[in-house]
C-alpha cells in the first residue's frame, strides 16, 4: 500500500530535502522517524528537492508499507517524535501507482523580501535595502510566459533531460513592508526560482532593463542571468495533484 505524507518544515537546520553524505537532510530525519515507529525500513520519496536553507509550507512525500496504517495515530506519533522544525499535517492512502514526484501537476513557490530591517523576519526573508521598481519587475516576469526553456536559470551540471517548464504564474505583490514573489509551474529546475528572483531584483534596481529578460532566456546561459538570492527567503508553498489520487 502507498501512503502520502503532507508536512511542513523550517529548512534553517537542514542541508535541503534530499539524503546526502555527511549532512543532515529533512528526508533522513523523516525516514528514520517513520522507520522506527513502524519498525520497518521505510524509504520516503519526496515531491521534489529543496536546497539547503529553503523552507516548505507544504511538502508531499510517499512511502510504501505492506500493512494497513491508522493514519491519524501515525500522524500524532510522528509529530511527537519529530523535531520541532518538521510538522506532519496529514497521512493518507493513495492508489499504488501515484508517485509523489511524477504525479504532481504543479508546484507553487513564494520568495519573501523584507523592505525594512525587521528583527522578526530576518530568518524567513531577504532584506533588500535599495529602492526597487516593482512595476518593472512584474513586466519582466510577464516576459517569461513567452518561453518554455529556462536553462539560463538552471544550476550548471545538472542531469535533467529537458530544461522546459510550463509557467502558470509569476507575479510580485507588496504589503506590510514585505515584497513577495509568487511563481507556479509544472516543474522547476535546480536553483531556478532563486536565479529568477535575483535577475528580477537587478531589473528592479535599475542594473538591467526589462527587455534584457528576452536576451537572458534566449541565451540559455546561466552567466547572463542575475545572481541567486539567499535560500532562507524561499518557501515551497503548495503542490497540486489530480483530485482522484486517494484510495
Amino acid at each position: 500500500m502507498r501512503y502520502f505524507i503532507e508536512f511542513s518544515y523550517n529548512g534553517k537546520g537542514y542541508h535541503g530535502w534530499q539524503n546526502q553524505p555527511n549532512a543532515v537532510s529533512v528526508q533522513e530525519v523523516l525516514e528514520n522517524a517513520i522507520s522506527k515507529l513502524l519498525q520497518s525500513q521505510i524509504a520516503v520519496v519526496g515531491a521534489g528537492r529543496t536546497d539547503a536553507g529553503v523552507h516548505a509550507k507544504q511538502m508531499i512525500a510517499h512511502f510504501d508499507y505492506d500493512h494497513k496504517i491508522d493514519t491519524d495515530k501515525l500522524t500524532y506519533r510522528l509529530n511527537a517524535f519529530l523535531p520541532k522544525d518538521i510538522a506532519i499535517s496529514e497521512i493518507f492512502e493513495v492508489h499504488e501507482d501515484v508517485h509523489a514526484r511524477f504525479g504532481a501537476v504543479s508546484r507553487l513557490y513564494h520568495y519573501h523580501i523584507s523592505l525594512n530591517k525587521n528583527v522578526f523576519a530576518f530568518d524567513m526573508s531577504y532584506y533588500v535595502k535599495q529602492q526597487l521598481d516593482v512595476a518593472k519587475m512584474n513586466s519582466a516576469a510577464e516576459i517569461m510566459f513567452n518561453y518554455e526553456n529556462f536553462k539560463c536559470f538552471s544550476r550548471s551540471n545538472t542531469d535533467v533531460k529537458t530544461y522546459n517548464c510550463k509557467l502558470m504564474k509569476a507575479t510580485w505583490s507588496e504589503h506590510d513592508g514585505m515584497l513577495v514573489f509568487t511563481i507556479q509551474a509544472d516543474r522547476f529546475l535546480r536553483n531556478m526560482v532563486r536565479a529568477i528572483v535575483g535577475t528580477l531584483l537587478e531589473i528592479g534596481a535599475g542594473k538591467m532593463e526589462v527587455e534584457n529578460m528576452h536576451q537572458i532566456i534566449k541565451s540559455k546561459n546561466r552567466a547572463f542571468a542575475g545572481a541567486s538570492v539567499p535560500a532562507h527567503g524561499l518557501f515551497l508553498s503548495k503542490i497540486e495533484y489530480p483530485k482522484d489520487i486517494r484510495n
